[in-house]
């Protein structure tokens, strides 16, 4: 009887490890740390969740986009997004081009959004310069 008992908590245990190695490994935050570390694209995002923000990490450089909801022909969907950066100094060595490659990346997930970067990205992308 007790080996029964030991077995069945051997398999709880080690069903217990798989299901937390798992979500280690699936965990966005950690995803995201390593794409900065080894500066490589990463997109995260929720696209049921409209009101949750997405995090792309490109060149070691973390952008966040706003998501705002709003009319189309046909439905609602996403129609505005807002990039910005929190750490500045991480765009050194972003050019235009990669700005562009972001840009065509949302563009993917949100084919009816307007993308407005913020400051200061906006300087950079504006068309006046």
């Amino acid at each position: 009887m007790i080996i029964v008992v030991f077995r069945i908590l051997l398999l709880i245990a080690f069903v217990v490890l798989v299901y937390s190695l798992i979500t280690y490994y699936r965990n966005p935050e950690r995803q995201i740390r390593l794409a900065k570390q080894y500066k490589t694209f990463y997109f995260h995002d929720d696209p049921a969740n409209n009101q949750k923000n997405f995090q792309i990490v490109y060149k070691g450089c973390l952008f966040e986009g706003e998501k705002y909801l709003g009319t189309t022909e046909q439905s609602f969907e996403v129609v505005t997004i807002h990039i910005f950066v929190h750490e500045p100094l991480e765009l050194k060595g972003i050019t235009k081009d990669d700005l562009y490659f972001l840009e065509k990346e949302i563009l993917i997930r949100y084919p009816h959004a307007a993308i407005e970067w913020r400051h200061p990205i906006n300087q950079l992308v504006s068309p006046n310069k």
